[in-house]
């Protein structure tokens, strides 16, 4: 299993560059489908998304911490996004809650990579290297797949308003 593990790792630029490929494919597709329209909320979502993924291909991964440098990165693109939407006030579509739960599910995956290599200073194959390889392809291609079609295909968003609706969020009454 582990030798199946690096293999894949080997892989990761190459499908880092496949799913920018993909994020710009949506973008296009998202372009040209709102051209007569009034809501550009995806398109600008997604421009925002090919933006962050084209500059990531720059980064430099043969520093020491480069799954930290990835873990602040992504933090930034979430805060890019909360501007966003403060300065859009308009419908936010469906596809901005996958993009907040994708980048902050993929950062703490990339804080706990850095904690397991660096601080750890692990070395051996153990299970958290496999959910964070294919969690992170699944995230990205889950977020790339709702960009596209703008559809709760997971439940995120049903989910966030069954809790609202059933007060597990709490509010302050006083």
């Amino acid at each position: 299993m582990a030798d199946i593990l690096w293999r894949i790792v080997d892989l990761g630029s190459n499908v880092g560059i496949l799913f920018t490929w993909f994020i710009l494919i949506a973008f296009l597709y998202n372009l040209s489908a709102s051209i007569n329209k009034v809501d550009k909320s995806r398109v600008h979502l997604l421009l925002i998304m090919l933006v962050s993924y084209v500059s990531s291909l720059f980064m430099d991964t043969s520093t020491a911490t480069p799954h930290l440098n990835y873990f602040y990165y992504d933090f930034v693109i979430i805060g890019i996004l909360l501007f966003w939407l403060f300065a859009y006030k308009k419908t936010v579509p469906t596809a901005f809650y996958y993009l907040i739960v994708g980048l902050s599910i993929n950062a703490f995956l990339f804080l706990g990579m850095h904690y397991d290599i660096v601080i750890a200073e692990t070395r051996y194959y153990w299970w958290f290297w496999t959910v964070y390889v294919f969690g992170m392809y699944f995230i990205d291609f889950t977020m790339a797949l709702v960009l596209i079609i703008n559809k709760d295909i997971l439940g995120l968003y049903k989910l966030s308003g069954w809790l609202r609706n059933n007060k597990f969020i709490k509010r302050n009454n006083g």
